[in-house]
Formats: C-alpha cells, sequence, structure tokens
C-alpha cells in the first residue's frame, strides 16, 4: 500500500482508480489535475503575469507530470512558461540567476529535494522578488508566497484506516484508490508585503491559514 502519490494512474502505479487491480492501493494527491488550480490562484496574486518559471527535480515522474499540465493549461491562458530542471542543490541559485529579469512569477513542483532545500528556495526567490506557488504549506512556512493542495494530515488518517481494512483481510487491489476531499490555500503575507504585493480580500476570505 502507498500513503499518498501524486497521480498513480499517470505514473503507471495502478490500472485505474477505481479498480486498482494487483496488490496495492492508497490515496492519490492527483498533483498533475491542481496545476490549473494552482497557476489560477497565482493569477489572481499576479494579474499581470504573463511570464512563468517552473522550476522543479525530474527524479520522479509525478514532477514531469505535473509541469505537463502547467504547460498545457499555460498556454490555454497565452501564458510563457520558462522551464528549469534542478538535480542538486547547487543548482538554485544558476536556476534564479537564469529568471532574472525574465520571468513574473515561479510555480515550484514540489518532491523531496526541492522540499529539503525550500529555505534557500524561497530566500532567493525574495532576493529576486519573485511571487512563488507551491503545493505544500511547509514552504510558505518558511517564507514561500503561497500554496494550495491537500490537507496531508487528513490524507495520513484515512491510510491508516486502509491499512486497518487490509489487517482485516481486504484484498488492497480491490479497494478503490481514493483521492483528496480536503484542501488548503495557505498565504504569507509577511512575504507579500516584502514584494510589494497586495493580496486581494476575497482571496484572503478564502484563505484556510494566513501567516501574518
Amino acid at each position: 500500500m502507498f500513503g499518498v502519490a501524486a497521480d498513480p494512474v499517470g505514473t503507471g502505479l495502478v490500472a485505474t482508480l477505481a479498480r486498482p487491480g494487483g496488490n496495492v492501493t492508497g490515496l492519490s494527491v492527483q498533483t498533475t489535475e491542481l496545476a490549473a488550480k494552482r497557476l489560477e490562484l497565482l493569477r489572481q496574486v499576479v494579474p499581470g503575469l504573463q511570464r512563468l518559471a517552473a522550476i522543479g527535480h525530474y527524479g520522479g515522474p509525478g514532477v514531469v507530470l505535473e509541469i505537463d499540465e502547467l504547460q498545457t493549461a499555460a498556454r490555454s491562458l497565452g501564458l510563457d512558461v520558462a522551464i528549469f530542471e534542478v538535480r542538486r542543490a547547487e543548482d538554485f541559485a544558476s536556476a534564479f540567476a537564469a529568471f532574472k529579469g525574465r520571468v513574473d512569477a515561479v510555480y515550484v513542483a514540489s518532491n523531496p529535494l526541492m522540499t529539503s532545500n525550500r529555505v534557500r528556495l524561497n530566500t532567493l526567490s525574495l532576493v529576486e522578488r519573485l511571487p512563488t506557488m507551491h503545493g505544500l504549506r511547509e514552504y510558505v512556512e518558511v517564507g514561500g508566497l503561497m500554496s494550495y493542495g491537500p490537507n496531508f494530515q487528513d490524507l495520513w488518517r484515512r491510510a491508516g484506516e486502509y491499512v486497518d481494512k487490509i489487517l482485516r483481510g481486504a484484498q488492497a487491489g480491490d479497494l478503490p484508490v481514493e483521492q483528496p476531499t480536503k484542501f488548503e490555500l495557505v498565504i504569507n503575507l509577511q512575504t507579500a508585503k516584502a514584494l510589494g504585493i497586495q493580496i486581494p480580500d476575497k482571496l484572503l476570505a478564502l484563505a484556510d491559514e494566513v501567516i501574518e
């Protein structure tokens, strides 16, 4: 059983969400399907957004699928996307040097390398005065501008329920892969002020948490 997976169908982990088959099941965060929503939220904060940077580590298929979905959504809105792949921590500085003066905001595709370097990433974005969009609240807690994604506490609780069902004799492949039902929008007002960005009141009212 997997606790959470970015896109279990797209990555070939299961056949379908409803009938995973084999001997595997779990919960999906459906990362690729959230890329367009994150872009929509980012445009509310950066109304003149025309050029977007996407940064990620292609260490797994989930990031590739997420950025592909982001590009599709951006094209439909007439936005340009510059992609920079990082392979190690030392690549962040060169990524932001490449972005300088070329983009209006940065979309961060989360994975372990990105998460472990989130302080460095957010420091560089503030130096270059670039607003950032993330998929995990942990980035916003250390200086990222905003995040939108599943509530992982709820997902871990539900994963425990699946473990209980399997231990009681259920076959993993017969249990459908469940998707998130709770999502959270987190905004860092301190970062917004540092960047000179006015967060719309309507968006603040929708936020699950505002860091001040």
